[in-house]
């Protein structure tokens, strides 16, 4: 990949990365819960999701998603599941401090939390419709393609990483300020129907023809 290319590349993931979507809404519901510390590991699973996304892409199936309208509907409307799912765990959770709950020992595992994370990007076709609209723009087919889908995993973790890891840090600064109950409970309502609205966002999604 020349260096032209990947700088292009290297911008067009900024607003990639920048653009609210269920990613964002989970790094902030990370951080509002758990704190910046704890909550950064949620970018991992983000991260691994990305990958997988974009080894599906590679391996051709992304193109078996995007062309099969059964397949589609299917990966889609289990993303639309999963969305619902966490706004309505979200909405529901106990409006407690972080320091309450970190005092009482009920701490989420690190690996649920990547866990959660990597099954939001996973079951996300549209990241797997935009994927693979925009990485073979960027790929040379004259040149060897395992180094340069490296570099695009590679470059999409970075910018990934720094983007949400300002959403997480924002949300933990907002929860510091958090002290009633009443408080977190509409912070946790807030986040929770951000969790649905993206899932019924992605019900609407359509493949192009």
């Amino acid at each position: 990949m020349e260096l032209t290319t990947w700088l292009t590349f290297f911008a067009a993931s900024w607003a990639i990365s920048i653009s609210p979507g269920p990613g964002a809404i989970a790094s902030m519901s990370a951080g509002l819960n758990h704190g910046f510390k704890y909550g950064y590991v949620t970018i991992f699973g983000l991260v691994l999701g990305i990958w997988t996304q974009l080894l599906i892409v590679g391996a051709g199936l992304g193109a078996l998603i995007a062309a099969s309208n059964t397949a589609f509907t299917v990966v889609k409307w289990f993303g639309v599941a999963y969305l619902v799912w966490l706004g309505i765990a979200q909405w529901r959770a106990p409006a407690r401090p972080m320091v309450a709950v970190q005092d009482s020992g009920e701490v989420v595992s690190q690996r649920a939390l990547i866990l959660k994370a990597w099954m939001i990007n996973v079951v996300n076709p549209k990241g797997t419709v935009f994927l693979l609209a925009v990485v073979p723009q960027f790929m040379n087919l004259n040149q060897p393609l395992l180094p340069q889908y490296l570099i695009i995993g590679a470059t999409l973790a970075f910018t990934d990483m720094v983007v949400m890891a300002g959403y997480t840090a924002l949300a933990s600064r907002v929860l510091g300020a958090l002290k009633e109950p009443s408080h977190i409970c509409a912070m946790n309502r807030t986040f929770g129907s951000l969790f649905v609205v993206a899932g019924s966002l992605l019900a609407f999604f359509k493949r192009s023809a």
